[in-house]
């Protein structure tokens, strides 16, 4: 399996979504220095290392919503993965189609610096139109640290590694 990216400049089209020729975007959101916040980036860095199909390109989302909005331009499916904190099991994991919380956060009054995930979607709903996915998947899993300088707990360590197979089984049923 190897990576689709063209870093060179010569080939770069502005008119083209960053994205053309994906067909599956995975982005992992959350914050690399506060423990379990991390889970998805650490699931980016998983699948990056396995290799990746072709068709699928992942990004760190990182803390910026705004960011992930764009990255959705021109993909058919888009997966988001985050930590929640809902006072479930440590560990568990939701899957939700993207349409059920795509109205549930108001962007009227909305700063860039309380821009997430969930405003992103309704917000790529408005702003991309035509070019917005097909799909979009969002998979949670509850945290147990979120502290700063906090590591992965080892439960939701073990939760990244199963949903990085779970989705491996996912992309591969490319349509």
């Amino acid at each position: 399996m190897t990576c689709n990216i063209d870093n060179t400049l010569e080939n770069f089209d502005p008119s083209k979504p960053i994205t053309s020729g994906i067909d599956t975007l995975i982005i992992g959101c959350g914050n690399l220095l506060r423990g379990d916040d991390a889970t998805g980036p650490v699931l980016i860095q998983r699948m990056w290392k396995r290799g990746l199909p072709d068709h699928v390109h992942c990004a760190d989302g990182g803390t910026g919503g705004m960011d992930v909005a764009f990255q959705m331009r021109g993909v058919r499916h888009v997966i988001l993965v985050d930590s929640c904190q809902s006072g479930s099991e440590p560990g568990a994991m939701f899957e939700v189609p993207g349409d059920e919380v795509e109205e549930l956060p108001p962007i009227e009054g909305i700063n860039l610096h309380a821009f997430r995930w969930d405003h992103a979607i309704a917000f790529g709903r408005w702003l991309l139109k035509d070019d917005y996915p097909e799909k979009v998947t969002v998979f949670m899993i509850e945290g147990a640290e979120f502290e700063i300088g906090a590591q992965l707990s080892p439960v939701v360590d073990a939760a990244v590694d199963k949903l990085v197979d779970r989705l491996f089984d996912v992309v591969k049923m490319k349509p």
